[in-house]
C-alpha cells in the first residue's frame, strides 16, 4: 500500500502564523504602536492577532558547526486564536489604526467605535447618520475622517463632528484617506477623485474626474503625489505640488492596490501579470513610460495586491493563485515565500518592515515574520 511522504515545508509555514476566520477579511491594518494588526470581515467582525510571537523564527534558527548552514525548525505549538470583535456592520467594518494600540471600526448605526487588541469595544468617539461607509485616521494630529454614502466629516475629540466638507465630487463615496500629515483628505466616489484641504488655508477642492470606480487611495509619505486605483485596471497618478495628472490604463485586471516605495523612490501597482514598477524619477504622466521599471519575472496569473517595504526597495505581492512573493523593484530577484492557496487580496507590511500580514480570499489571515539574516 502506497503511503504519502511527509509534506515539504515552506518558507510560509516555517515563517508564519495561519489562522482561519468564519468569513472573508476584507481589509487590514496595524495598529499604531505596532502591537497587533487588525482584519476587517465580511461578517460585521473584527479579528485582532498579536504581532508578538510566542515562537519567533529566531529562537527556531539553528546554525551547523561544520558548514555554517541555517536550517529552521517547525513551531511546536499552533498559533494563540484571534481575538474576535462582536458583529459590528452588515459587511466588513471600514477599519483603522487609532491612538495608541488601539483600532478604530465603523459601524451599521453610524457609530466610530474604539477596539482594543481583545477586539472589545472600549467606547465610542463619534456618530454620523446612516451606516459608515468609510474612516481614516491622521495619529499627527489626533483627526479622524469618517464617511457617509453622502458626506464626510471630521472628528476631532470624543462627540466633536465638524460640518460636512465640500469636495465638489460627483458620486456616492467608496474610500477616504488622509494624508500622513492630516493636512489634506482625498475622498474617492464613484466618478470623481477630490483632495480637500483641512489645515484651515481655506483652498478650493482640486476634484478629478475618473474613468471607471475607485478601489484604493494611497499618499506617497512626503505628500507630494497621490495615486487611486482602479476597477477597470489603471490608476489615477496626482502631482500634488506640480499641479499634474494622469491616467494609467490598459491593466488586464482590477487594480487593487497601489503602493509607494521610498527606499527605490518608485511606484508600484497590481493588476498585472507580474508587479508593475516606475521609477519617480520620470513619473507615468503625458505617456511617458521611460520610467517603467522591471520587477520580477512576467507570469501567467495576475498580482491581485501588493506592499512596499518601508526600509528595503522590496514589494510583497500577492497572486490569484495564493503565491505570495517578495520581488526586488527594479530586479528580477523573487523570493517564494507562500507558493498557493487561495487568492491574496490584501498585504500589508509592519512600520519596521519585520512582519508581512496578509489576506486570503477564503478567509485566510496571516502574519509572516523575517528575520534580519534573510535579507543580508
Amino acid at each position: 500500500m502506497n503511503q504519502a511522504g511527509p509534506r515539504t515545508l515552506t518558507l510560509f509555514d516555517l515563517l508564519g502564523r495561519v489562522w482561519h476566520c468564519g468569513a472573508p477579511a476584507g481589509a487590514l491594518c496595524f495598529g499604531g504602536d505596532g502591537t497587533a494588526v487588525a482584519f476587517a470581515c465580511a461578517d460585521g467582525t473584527v479579528a485582532v492577532a498579536a504581532i508578538e510571537d510566542p515562537e519567533p523564527p529566531e529562537t527556531r534558527i539553528r546554525i551547523s558547526g561544520d558548514v555554517g548552514q541555517a536550517t529552521i525548525r517547525p513551531r511546536a505549538r499552533p498559533p494563540a486564536p484571534l481575538a474576535i470583535s462582536p458583529s459590528l456592520h452588515d459587511g466588513a467594518p471600514p477599519i483603522a489604526a487609532g491612538d495608541g494600540g488601539g483600532f478604530l471600526a465603523g459601524t451599521r448605526d453610524g457609530e466610530i467605535v474604539v477596539l482594543g487588541a481583545d477586539g472589545a469595544v472600549r467606547g465610542t468617539r463619534a456618530r454620523i447618520h446612516g451606516p459608515v461607509i468609510a474612516l481614516d485616521h491622521a495619529a499627527a494630529v489626533a483627526i479622524t475622517a469618517v464617511a457617509g454614502s453622502d458626506a464626510v466629516q471630521l472628528c476631532q475629540g470624543v462627540g466633536a463632528l465638524s460640518d460636512e466638507l465640500a469636495d465638489d465630487g460627483e458620486g456616492e463615496i467608496v474610500g477616504i484617506r488622509l494624508s500622513p500629515s492630516g493636512r489634506h483628505l482625498a475622498i474617492a466616489r464613484s466618478e470623481s477623485l477630490s483632495i480637500v484641504a483641512i489645515d484651515g488655508s481655506g483652498r478650493a477642492p482640486m476634484v478629478f474626474g475618473l474613468l471607471s470606480r475607485p478601489l484604493s487611495l494611497a499618499w506617497r509619505e512626503d505628500e507630494a503625489w497621490l495615486a487611486c486605483t482602479l476597477a477597470e485596471g489603471g490608476f489615477l497618478m496626482i502631482d500634488c505640488e506640480g499641479g499634474r495628472s494622469g491616467t494609467v490604463t490598459g491593466f488586464p485586471m482590477a487594480t487593487r492596490d497601489a503602493a509607494w516605495s521610498g527606499p527605490a523612490a518608485a511606484f508600484v501597482a497590481s493588476g498585472a501579470f507580474r508587479v508593475a514598477a516606475w521609477s519617480m524619477a520620470t513619473p507615468p504622466l503625458d505617456g511617458d513610460m521611460t520610467g517603467a521599471l522591471v520587477s520580477g519575472r512576467a507570469g501567467l496569473v495576475a498580482v491581485e495586491s501588493v506592499a512596499a517595504h518601508p526600509a528595503r526597495p522590496l514589494v510583497a505581492a500577492g497572486y490569484a493563485n495564493g503565491q505570495i512573493l517578495l520581488v526586488q523593484i527594479g530586479g528580477r530577484d523573487e523570493l517564494l515565500v507562500r507558493p498557493g492557496g487561495s487568492a491574496v487580496t490584501a498585504l500589508g507590511w509592519s512600520a519596521d518592515g519585520h512582519h508581512l500580514a496578509a489576506i486570503g480570499a477564503d478567509g485566510m489571515v496571516s502574519i509572516t515574520a523575517f528575520p534580519d539574516r534573510m535579507f543580508k
